[in-house]
């Protein structure tokens, strides 16, 4: 028996009918004051990391305000493994009516496809696009045990003591991994790669010393560096923070065109109507045009970025063979 495509697309769209309204009708109906019908089912955001991590930061900040701006349930639903690949391999086999989303970051989209032998999707045939939320920085930190107040200082100890340090990540694959590589293939040096499940028990072991290095995002290290727990070294962006504006970039230090900030984004099932990825969309883009959100965003260390659907959708296919290539370059492996 064939399914009637309209039909279906009528039941995906009463499924959520708290999304269901095109841009234009949900611009009239805001227009007048009224707020979209809730159908009373909760929207998860699938997030591929423990909770704490950077990225489930900024997705519990966007299920508070879309909880309130779509008039229904939304909540953060933490899945970690496989470096964040976990969620996108269950997003592939959800049902595509906007009840199942996920904010993943750009290494389970676009890096560990190349990294593992096989995580169960494929990020432009099985996933819709959202849009871009936010760039998260990275910074590169050490215990304060390292000899190193500076990033020459810590490459020329690790050049004089090889494979005496060890640096850890938020688990293999992840950008703190794929661009610790990098940076010890650029500067010539031989640290031992410890992979963890997440930041959180990643960072306990640095600050504890049982690990002596990291590049991990501003969010979940700027608390540490601020206490005196960890030793801010550089940061991966292009500029200079505004929230450290005494450290130095890497690639200002000698490693020019080095460059470690990770980006989030949102997305759907392949299949999942137009209409609730643009409303979607659209009241992102509303909370990450508001001051005082934006601030909230910022202050963690994350930077709002935002896209429409078609620009997340375009950047995406780039970004995948950019980091394939990457990947090659490199030689890094998944553990």
């Amino acid at each position: 028996m064939q399914t009637d495509p309209t039909r279906s697309r009528r039941g995906a769209l009463r499924g959520l009918a708290g999304l269901a309204l095109s841009a234009g009708a949900a611009g009239a109906a805001r227009a007048q004051g009224a707020a979209p019908p809730a159908s009373g089912r909760v929207v998860r955001i699938l997030v591929g990391f423990p909770p704490g991590q950077a990225t489930d930061q900024v997705a519990r900040m966007l299920a508070e305000r879309l909880t309130g701006t779509l008039g229904q349930p939304v909540i953060v639903d933490n899945r970690p493994g496989q470096g964040g690949s976990l969620v996108l391999a269950q997003l592939a086999r959800a049902p595509a009516d906007g009840s199942v989303l996920t904010l993943s970051a750009l290494a389970a989209y676009a890096v560990n496809p190349y990294l593992y032998a096989s995580v169960g999707y494929d990020s432009v045939r099985d996933f819709d696009p959202i849009g871009l939320v936010a760039d998260l920085p990275l910074a590169l930190v050490v215990h304060p045990s390292v000899p190193a107040t500076t990033l020459k200082g810590l490459v020329e100890h690790a050049k004089a003591n090889p494979d005496a340090l060890s640096h850890m990540s938020a688990g293999s694959g992840t950008l703190s991994h794929l661009m610790m590589e990098d940076f010890k293939q650029r500067a010539g040096i031989r640290i031992l790669h410890v992979p963890y499940k997440g930041s959180p028990p990643a960072l306990v072991d640095l600050i504890g010393g049982t690990v002596q290095v990291g590049l991990d995002t501003v969010v979940v290290t700027q608390p540490h560096v601020r206490s005196g727990k960890l030793r801010l070294l550089a940061v991966g962006t292009r500029e200079r923070l505004p929230a450290f504006p005494d450290a130095p970039t890497i690639a200002e230090s000698g490693y020019p065109g080095f460059e470690a900030v990770a980006w989030i984004a949102l997305a759907a099932p392949k299949g999942t109507p137009r209409e609730l990825r643009e409303r979607i969309n659209a009241e992102v883009t509303a909370a990450l045009r508001d001051p005082a959100f934006a601030e909230r965003m910022r202050a963690i260390g994350a930077q709002p970025r935002g896209s429409t659907v078609d620009e997340f959708g375009a950047f995406l296919a780039v970004e995948q063979q950019r980091w394939k290539a990457i990947v090659e370059r490199t030689g890094a492996k998944a553990d």
